[in-house]
């Protein structure tokens, strides 16, 4: 029988969003200027927001055991809303996976809400509608939510003032959504153009306006980013260390997996020794931020993903039903480990077992 253990967590709007045996770096309060709302559907609402910590010592074991789904329908009619995952998913790379577009028509015809959240900052909600589009996906855009997306709007979360600006190591998504959401920012894809010359004496210099840096996954990353990210983040008082996702690795196309965007974030926590604030799964800031915006109960979401430490945490994180698929990142040893803490309610092999009552062996 698999064993179940789960973190306990609540919203970690206020705090940092660790991985397990990191340490908490501070707490928004503390931030002169900044408090914690909610924002949601163009007005901000206070919201009491305690810490996420995940740790070791707080991974407690639920009662029952991870269950390979056999009654698909039986799940379906019990909640309302899914939340899908993408890369793994729905697709891997450029490719859509088998049976995804008639999965997605039936769970629409039985009048479920859809929702797709991934971890991927390279795009912004628009960009990445027109990648559904291409792949012959009927998706709104308001049904979409990157962390590109999710960092934009943690910062009109935290009224971050507009006088301030965000330095952005990561690619175009976000700085797509920084400048919808009307926030001043530097960095992106043209410093990775930049190089150091170091010789004796030099002193890189940097703004001394930036309040926050946001990390993502960057395809130019170099080391002229690390530098001045660290800059701001150690010598800046009160700059925010803000992080898209840790996703150790990435499907860049469907052949192998790829160094994900925790490798960049990774080497701005080796340089400043301090632990990001996470907006991206499994931390439940876009879970509230959904729950707030469409008015769901948690009770009536299921979260499918094919990755534990960040779509099943994320679902458990936020109080929903989890369903794993083996079509991405995890497979069965992985899930089977005695190593592995985090276990789904259900399992099977891709999202296209929803098409039969009796959902495929895997």
């Amino acid at each position: 029988m698999l064993s179940r253990s789960v973190a306990s967590a609540v919203s970690p709007v206020s705090s940092s969003s660790l991985l397990p045996n990191s340490k908490p770096i501070f707490c928004l309060k503390t931030l002169s200027g900044y408090r914690s709302s909610s924002f949601c559907g163009g007005s901000f609402r206070k919201i009491n927001h305690k810490p996420l910590r995940m740790t070791s010592s707080n991974m407690t074991p639920r009662a029952m055991a991870t269950q390979q789904l056999e009654n698909a329908d039986q799940l379906i009619d019990s909640v309302e809303t899914f939340i899908f995952d993408c890369d793994g998913v729905i697709w891997k790379g450029d490719k859509l996976i088998e049976g995804v577009p008639e999965t997605l028509d039936m769970l629409r015809a039985k009048g479920k809400r859809l929702v797709f959240v991934t971890n991927n900052s390279t795009k912004s909600r628009k960009q990445y509608g027109k990648k559904f589009e291409t792949l012959g996906l009927n998706v709104n855009e308001e049904e979409i939510f990157a962390s590109s997306f999710a960092a934009a709007a943690y910062l009109q979360s935290i009224n971050f003032p507009k006088d301030k600006k965000v330095y952005v190591i990561g690619e175009e998504g976000i700085l797509k959504e920084l400048e919808l959401a009307g926030f001043q920012y530097l960095g992106g894809p043209d410093d990775g153009k930049r190089q150091i010359e170091l010789k004796p004496g030099f002193l890189m210099e940097h703004e001394h306006d930036v309040g926050a840096v946001v990390v993502g996954f960057d395809r130019y990353f170099n080391y002229y980013k690390i530098q001045y990210g660290t800059l701001c983040i150690r010598e800046n008082p009160g700059c925010l260390f803000i992080a898209t996702n840790r996703d150790a690795v990435t499907h860049l196309t469907d052949a192998q997996e790829w160094a994900g965007g925790g490798s960049m974030v990774g080497a701005l926590v080796g340089s400043t020794q301090r632990e990001p604030l996470v907006v991206g799964k499994p931390s439940t800031f876009m879970m509230d931020y959904l729950a707030d915006k469409f008015g769901i109960q948690k009770s009536q979401i299921c979260m499918v993903g094919d990755r534990l430490d960040t779509d099943i945490l994320f679902g458990q994180n936020g109080g929903c039903k989890t369903l794993l698929v083996l079509s991405g990142v995890t497979s069965i040893s992985m899930l089977e480990s005695p190593e592995n803490k985090i276990q789904p309610d259900f399992y099977t092999s891709k999202i296209s077992d929803f098409l039969s009552p009796k959902a495929a062996t895997v």
